[in-house]
């Protein structure tokens, strides 16, 4: 009899790493995260290759550098001839399902102006079926179900908005109108549950896309106030906003793009105080802890149906958020706080390796070959990413990457950003580029900025020491390797096809 190999893709929006592993760990709850890690391989140098939510998971679906796929912005076209994860898996039969959102735009190309696809960015990835349409700016069976529940709200913005009691002025720790049963994150993984027993006993496959701990902060109770401001640590920042613009040209506008204000519905007024960065930083980790429990209810169906043992988990986030590091907020910058996400992966059979925790460079383009190499299929010339498999199963190859790249563009063709404006750059040359090794973390901007080194045996984030002439040997280095870099990964889609006499011809990338 045929056992089912099922695939079960997670992805948390704006995880940070670090509420996982590291400085913010110990200051929230996440007991199914933890557990989940002691039972499978995490990753714990995994970095987003670009940022924000559009790319970022545009590159993971497709396994590409936004240099190659180039849908660099949310609301930038991708390609509709792009290699994804649904298409391939749909060649082997499979109905790849999505409850949640990928935030495509689609190829203006395929689409008469008025088609609805042509006026959202955030319409699903094509190959994958839209199990739940839980798009962050629509949700329309969520409003449907809130209203079925009784609840009265004339504008969907009211839905992020915390409700003060009525005798002060509201905070960002207010509750949500709606109770922690119906919250965004409670009706999407209902829905999941209430979909796959009807599976059980064939191979599927469900990518279910959480859009919290993504702002707006406002959380149900008692999530919104779970974690007590006082307790937590401070963000990692200069001691001045002058003090981080100092630092390069490229920060004064960072600060200035997203501000504390923006990450809380209805309080314009919302200054960056001490008191008020804790207080949105602890909504924050209330709405991780949040996902956290919702993750853990998908776990334990996947335990008492039986289909653990043959379910490839893959527990991830698409960008990291700077939560006040550095004076900034969301994910528009070149810090890791941006990039470093969070990565486990329980493969069927390899228990042997249960809580091995990785520290080689990967990368979120590694996902996808990774889930193709799970389910027996080649992987496309035209995917960056290589196949975790190997460091699953415990395995080192002896030429895994030693680096780790991300870009972001941060310039906008229609509506100039505070970058372009500061700056004097254009949308085509508001771009970064970051390499990471070991030691050091290099950005290089291709507009006529000086680039950013920082070295992770000094002060780290905290200084850019590029104009250090001690540095100068490890600042050429870097420049040569980012260099070889983007040379090595250029589009591939049919660059190892040859035409012959004797007929077509491909070499294979990946083997």
């Amino acid at each position: 009899m045929h056992t089912p190999r099922n695939i079960l893709f997670v992805i948390f929006d704006q995880l940070r790493a670090d509420c996982v592993s590291g400085a913010l760990a110990q200051s929230v709850a996440l007991p199914n995260i933890r557990q989940f890690r002691k039972e499978a391989v995490s990753f714990d140098r995994h970095m987003s290759v670009v940022t924000p939510c559009g790319p970022s998971r545009t590159s993971i679906l497709t396994g590409q550098y936004a240099m190659n796929h180039r849908s660099v912005r949310n609301g930038t076209p991708l390609r509709h001839d792009t290699p994804n994860l649904a298409r391939e898996l749909r060649k082997t039969g499979l109905t790849p399902l999505l409850f949640g959102y990928t935030d495509t735009t689609q190829d203006p190309r395929q689409f008469p102006s008025g088609d609805p696809a042509m006026h959202s960015y955030e319409h699903p990835m094509d190959g994958f079926s839209e199990a739940l349409e839980m798009r962050f700016e629509e949700s329309y069976p969520w409003r449907a179900h809130l209203k079925s529940r009784g609840y009265a709200f004339s504008d969907y913005a009211d839905l992020y908005r915390p409700v003060p009691p009525r005798d002060r002025a509201p905070r960002p720790r207010d509750p949500a109108l709606y109770r922690a049963e119906d919250s965004d994150t409670a009706f999407l993984t209902d829905r999941v549950l209430d979909h796959l027993p009807a599976l059980e006993g064939q191979s599927w496959c469900a990518h279910v896309t959480y859009i919290r701990p993504h702002p707006p902060l406002v959380a149900p109770a008692p999530y919104n106030d779970m974690y007590n401001p006082a307790n937590l640590p401070a963000p990692e920042a200069q001691p001045t906003r002058a003090a981080e613009a100092a630092l390069h040209p490229f920060c004064g506008p960072a600060m200035a793009a997203t501000r504390a204000r923006d990450m809380v519905v209805g309080q314009d007024a919302t200054e960056a105080d001490a008191a008020t960065v804790q207080e949105l930083r602890s909504v924050y980790l209330g709405l991780a802890t949040e996902v956290d429990h919702h993750f853990g209810r998908l776990i334990a169906y996947l335990k008492q149906s039986g289909q653990y043992e043959n379910t490839l988990v893959v527990m991830t986030a698409d960008h990291g958020e700077m939560l006040g590091d550095h004076h900034m907020w969301g994910k528009q910058t070149f810090y890791d706080a941006a990039y470093h996400t969070p990565l486990s992966i329980r493969l069927p059979g390899n228990g042997a390796q249960a809580g091995l925790v990785r520290l080689e460079p990967t990368e979120s383009v590694d996902l996808m070959p990774t889930i193709l190499d799970f389910n027996e299929q080649p992987v496309p010339n035209a995917v960056d990413g290589r196949s975790l498999m190997p460091l699953l199963r415990g395995e080192t190859p002896a030429d895994w990457r030693r680096y780790s790249f991300s870009e972001l563009d941060y310039g906008d063709p229609v509506a100039p950003t505070p970058w372009q404006h500061a700056l004097g750059s254009g949308a085509s040359d508001s771009n970064l580029a970051i390499l990471r090794d070991a030691r050091f973390t290099l950005v290089v901007f291709a507009s006529d900025l000086p680039p950013v080194l920082f070295d992770h045996e000094g002060a780290g984030e905290m200084e850019n020491v590029a104009g250090d002439p001690a540095r100068a040997g490890d600042l050429n280095r870097m420049m040569q390797a980012m260099l070889r870099h983007r040379m090595g990964n250029m589009n591939h889609l049919l660059s190892l096809d040859a035409v012959t006499p004797e007929g077509p011809k491909q070499a294979r990338r990946h083997r």
